[in-house]
């Protein structure tokens, strides 16, 4: 009975349970409105004397309506347990292990989806860039190619519009986008928004409430697209050279922005998911339309627009050579030299133009044409800054002031061992980091690499700077370590 007592009163004191609610009931209604609207669309489609474009409009309308009210049905239970799990682990030895779980589930759902969309940009561009558009063509085909794959032979032909006849069974390619987008959210939500202060804030970058964070971080995601959106229906578009050296500016600015008002990790993702918004934004607005579109000419014998075509073309293009940069930043969060660096919004910014730069080369052999000077570029580029960010010469004035393992070990009990230790005493970690302990000095001196590492010249541990180390504190322990880690 103490237990049912003990959730019920942890529920009603959740100060995430009016948003719960009222999440969970938007989209309990929008489930029950799409599923009533699929159903009158669905009556409708039962009229005999429709035409050809008026059913094609309602057979579209019909089937988004039945995506959008399982996408609902879907994520109203997913928060609705969610939410339940949430109350019933907080403040008991379980949260740091069932978050864990949420966290890989969640993870690996996107990482799956992302390898559906980025498979199928990668293969797309590849059809495009090897299709034989020269030798026995019919006049409506812009290319064909044959290809050996799995022990069978595949035959594939591009129309340079539409077929006389649309097939009944048309597969649309949109849904691994849509859930590597969904999916992607939730982890942000789930990593960095349900612990803004740990994860979103960094008191030495800037000193934010978690809503602002929070904030700031979706108001990245709506300003990068809109600014693209817009860059692609301006004059920029018709020269893709400057309107790729134009949008590196501005994604480079919007870099700098995050990483001086965010933790670095945070300012990582975000710019990430700014490139994968607009990555999906071209998907849902302008590609999926665009085709919708062409169908709906084909099927009604109306002049088919093969500006549609191109356009779609362009914008899955502009995907293409996204696809490498967000890769990266997916797993950016595992190497705290590039975020955690002072220099990192130009860290990345290099790691974005130059993984550019590698598809691009990768496009330009695909078409036939080998560009040499344009991988050797890149990877250049990548060495030198990999190189001048090493820590490969420390400053010898620091090497050579004694520091002793009495004075280091004051720092780590003092700001480390809140969670690395048998008896973690922080809010979040029941247990110890990946099982990181710093109870005894052969346990210290054994993560000296990794202390020099997050705490020294990252700077990224103590996660967010949660328990206030200095930098005459790191300067402390790098002067230890450097010395030898001595414990004696």
């Amino acid at each position: 009975m103490s237990a049912e007592v003990s959730f019920v009163t942890k529920l009603l004191q959740s100060s995430m349970l009016w948003p719960a609610v009222m999440l969970c009931v938007l989209l309990l209604g929008l489930f029950l409105w799409f599923r009533r609207l699929a159903a009158a669309l669905n009556g409708e489609l039962q009229k005999e004397d429709l035409s050809a474009g008026v059913r094609f409009d309602l057979e579209q309308a019909r089937s988004t309506a039945i995506a959008t009210r399982q996408t609902c049905k879907f994520f109203f239970w997913a928060v609705l347990i969610g939410f339940l799990t949430y109350i019933a682990v907080a403040g008991t030895p379980m949260y740091g292990y069932t978050m864990e779980w949420i966290n890989l589930a969640v993870r690996w759902t996107h990482v799956i989806a992302g390898i559906m969309w980025i498979g199928a940009s990668f293969y797309f561009i590849f059809l495009e860039n090897n299709l034989n558009r020269t030798h026995g063509l019919r006049d409506e085909l812009a290319g064909n190619l044959w290809a050996i794959h799995g022990g069978g032979f595949y035959y594939v032909e591009k129309y340079k519009v539409a077929p006389k006849v649309i097939p009944a069974h048309l597969h649309w390619f949109k849904y691994e986008a849509y859930f590597t987008w969904l999916s992607g959210f939730a982890l942000l939500f789930i990593v960095y928004y349900a612990d803004a202060r740990s994860f979103m804030i960094d008191p030495t970058v800037a000193d934010l409430s978690p809503a602002a964070s929070v904030g700031i971080g979706i108001g990245s995601l709506i300003l990068g697209y809109v600014i693209y959106d817009r860059m692609c229906s301006s004059k920029l578009i018709l020269d893709q050279g400057r309107f790729a050296l134009v949008g590196m500016v501005v994604l480079g600015a919007m870099t700098y922005a995050l990483t001086h008002l965010l933790s670095g990790r945070a300012a990582f993702i975000h710019v990430g998911a700014v490139i994968g918004t607009i990555m999906v934004g071209n998907v849902f607005f302008t590609i999926i339309p665009s085709q919708k579109a062409l169908v709906r000419a084909a099927k009604t014998g109306q002049p088919l627009d093969e500006t549609l075509g191109k356009k779609a073309g362009q914008r899955s293009l502009h995907n293409n050579y996204l696809t490498l940069p967000v890769v990266f930043i997916m797993i950016s969060n595992h190497f705290p030299s590039t975020f955690g660096h002072s220099w990192n919004w130009l860290i990345l910014m290099v790691m974005v133009v130059s993984s550019a730069g590698i598809k691009h080369y990768w496009n330009l052999l695909d078409r036939g044409l080998k560009r040499t000077w344009v991988l050797v570029v890149s990877i250049l580029a990548l060495v030198f800054m990999s190189v001048a960010i090493s820590p490969a010469f420390e400053d010898s004035l620091d090497a050579a002031i004694p520091a002793t393992f009495e004075e280091a070990n004051a720092v780590i009990q003092a700001r480390c061992v809140q969670c690395h230790s048998a008896n973690p005493t922080d809010d979040q970690w029941p247990n110890a980091p990946n099982g990181v302990m710093y109870d005894t000095p052969e346990q210290i001196k054994a993560m000296a690499d990794k202390i020099m590492t997050r705490a020294v010249r990252t700077k990224t541990m103590p996660q967010g700077n949660k328990t206030g180390m200095t930098d005459e504190e790191r300067t402390i322990l790098k002067r230890w370590i450097l010395q030898g880690a001595k414990i004696q």
